[in-house]
């Protein structure tokens, strides 16, 4: 390592936090992990952690606080829950520490990379949104972009075996978060979101259905828009892309979609976009890409911070 790499803590020894882990010590040439943060001393993260040299601490936030680099260490990614995410941010609070949040927490402003993520670098917190957020919410911005978007509702699938205990107890905040972020970052007027968690063997890979509901426009534009934007995704989650061409139905008046999104009675449409993500299998498998576009987005935005 060399002495002008940012030093970064992981709170979170579990999947998340170990993809990231690896992730970092792989590919990032402007980070150095300086603390493993779990409470579990058994864990495997904190276990690879540890031959990797990298020092560890059992004991939580409270644990990294009273390491002795802890001073030195400028950014703290979170990759807990939401529950424990809100009591990790207020004992960081005093510390001056800047937080990328992993969970549906949401303290902080929504962030998905090719979207905004320039727009919040001075915040104290930046929350990540969920893996359906950082896969979908592009979408609805791409969409967006191009023809005011009237609803949006997306259904994320993901294998079973890729959903650990974090993301089981975080169903509703999954939810919540998504629908916001589709609102306030991907620019629908109205956003809902749907997790499956699919128990399918073998496991399936991720797969994002993102429905818009758009007056009539010009499909050409709305087509490239997406196809630049899934692009964009692909250049840091590289298993990220269309399972098959951008779909486009009209809606006549007499659709529920239609009344849904408020067209006062003209035609519209509805815009179907198919997405599958697969996992870089740095740690997790190739079927969790749900996990891996979490982390290959925190770490996208965390380097953006140190490179400022």
């Amino acid at each position: 390592m060399t002495d002008d790499r940012t030093k970064v803590a992981i709170i979170g020894s579990g999947n998340i936090g170990t993809d990231l882990m690896i992730k970092i010590l792989r590919v990032s040439q402007t980070l150095e992990l300086a603390a493993m943060v779990g409470i579990d001393p058994d864990s495997d993260g904190l276990a690879r952690a540890a031959r990797f040299g990298i020092p560890v601490t059992h004991e939580g936030v409270e644990g990294l606080i009273a390491m002795p680099g802890f001073a030195d260490i400028e950014i703290v990614l979170d990759a807990t829950s939401a529950g424990a995410h809100r009591h990790n941010a207020k004992v960081l609070a005093p510390y001056g520490k800047r937080l990328i949040d992993l969970t549906p927490a949401a303290i902080g402003p929504y962030v998905v990379p090719p979207v905004n993520m320039d727009e919040h670098l001075d915040a104290d917190n930046l929350n990540m949104v969920t893996c359906g957020g950082q896969a979908t919410v592009p979408i609805v911005a791409a969409v967006s972009r191009v023809v005011p978007v009237r609803y949006a509702e997306i259904v994320a699938s993901i294998s079973s075996r890729s959903a650990g205990p974090g993301t089981r107890a975080n169903i509703d905040e999954f939810t919540e978060t998504t629908s916001h972020a589709l609102e306030q970052v991907g620019g629908a007027a109205k956003g809902k979101a749907i997790i499956v968690l699919n128990p399918a063997d073998p496991p399936m890979i991720m797969r994002d259905t993102v429905y818009c509901v758009v007056g009539e426009c010009d499909r050409a534009a709305v087509t490239a828009s997406i196809l630049t934007m899934v692009g964009e995704v692909a250049a840091y989650v590289p298993g990220y892309r269309l399972k098959q061409d951008v779909q486009f139905r009209t809606l006549d008046a007499g659709d529920p979609l239609a009344a849904l999104a408020d067209l006062d009675g003209r035609p519209g449409l509805l815009v179907s976009v198919f997405l599958e993500v697969e996992g870089a299998a740095h740690y997790l498998p190739a079927y969790a890409g749900n996990l891996d576009i979490m982390t290959s987005a925190a770490l996208r935005v965390t380097e953006r911070l140190a490179t400022r």
